[in-house]
């Protein structure tokens, strides 16, 4: 197999960023905020968070689901995709984080359209099904890799035939490819990849 070609990757990525999103200040504090608060850089890129955005525009989402919201960049884009009146639900494991984004999202102007709720994503998940939540029109995957297929699973009970399930860094730069990948996430991704073949 040949060697994936990183440079040209971030050269193409660049390239499309440039054409697609210019610079915008809102989502740059966003960046920022969580560099400064020592958030990892692990955030969907703005090509990505484009991509969320028309998505979210191009199937009408009035109610979206976020499985990890680190410090609300991709929340940034999915939120300004939502029509008047809509709701964003978005899970994050650690209170710091949670903290981080609840102020770049109210810095944004959106925060009277999200819930931002901390703790075990699985937990926070059984606890929406528990309460008959109404279905997600779009539900995003952004989590730890190794917990995917159950997050799918109980996403499944949070949707309605048309909802759109998306899913974030699931080829894992080939190492999905493996027979047995040792990395926890990897094997997660893997496992996501065909149980999303059975569900589909």
């Amino acid at each position: 197999m040949q060697p994936v070609n990183e440079q040209l990757i971030e050269r193409i990525d660049a390239y499309i960023e440039d054409l697609f999103t210019p610079p915008d200040e809102v989502l740059s504090q966003n960046l920022a905020a969580a560099e400064a608060a020592g958030l990892p850089p692990i955030n969907v890129s703005p090509n990505q968070g484009r991509l969320l955005y028309l998505l979210a525009r191009l199937t009408g989402a009035k109610r979206v689901l976020e499985i990890g919201t680190l410090g609300g960049y991709s929340t940034t884009w999915l939120a300004r995709a939502l029509p008047a009146g809509g709701l964003l639900i978005t899970l994050e494991l650690e209170a710091r984080n949670a903290e981080v984004a609840r102020r770049s999202l109210l810095r944004a102007g959106l925060a009277c359209a999200i819930d931002v709720r901390v703790g075990p994503a699985a937990d926070s998940l059984r606890e929406l099904i528990r309460s008959a939540t109404a279905p997600f029109d779009l539900v995003f995957l952004d989590a730890n890799k190794s917990g995917y297929v159950e997050y799918l699973e109980l996403a499944l009970q949070l949707s309605r035939p048309g909802t759109l399930i998306l899913a974030d860094n699931v080829i894992r730069h080939g190492l999905v490819l493996d027979s047995h990948p040792a990395d926890p996430n990897d094997a997660g991704a893997k496992a996501y990849n065909r149980s999303e073949e059975h569900t589909s």
